[in-house]
């Protein structure tokens, strides 16, 4: 065979994996659900964890929940996907998966800082 169709069929089998491997929209929204958690409890910084733990189980998760679903949405380009955030008119990429994988931005820290000073007012 020659190097041309080695690397055309290289190059079809790492597509392919890609297709099968993208994560899915809950996996995705699972790990922004997770880091939108650990924000929120560095936001509400108290001397008391067991406090902010309980307030958590009672609104914490309320929050979130309305956070991931309301304000962040996910593109899936079948070979990957993009999670963007839509806050005042602007959409800011937070995140991506690829592979099995799902990374999120450090953007994401800054932007859900502004949405929960705008929920504390």
């Amino acid at each position: 065979m020659s190097k041309t169709r080695i690397f055309a069929l290289l190059g079809v089998v790492i597509l392919l994996a890609a297709v099968f491997t993208n994560p899915s929209k809950e996996k995705i929204n699972d790990k922004l659900t997770l880091k939108a958690k650990e924000i929120l409890k560095k936001q509400m910084d108290y001397k008391h964890q067991d406090a902010v733990d309980f307030g958590m189980m009672l609104i914490g998760d309320q929050v979130v929940n309305e956070f991931v679903n309301n304000y962040t949405y996910t593109e899936n380009y079948y070979i990957f996907s993009l999670t963007r955030i839509n806050w005042n008119s602007e959409k800011v990429i937070i995140g991506g998966g690829a592979f099995g994988q799902v990374w999120i931005s450090s953007k994401i820290d800054e932007k859900a800082g502004m949405l929960i000073d705008a929920l504390k007012k």
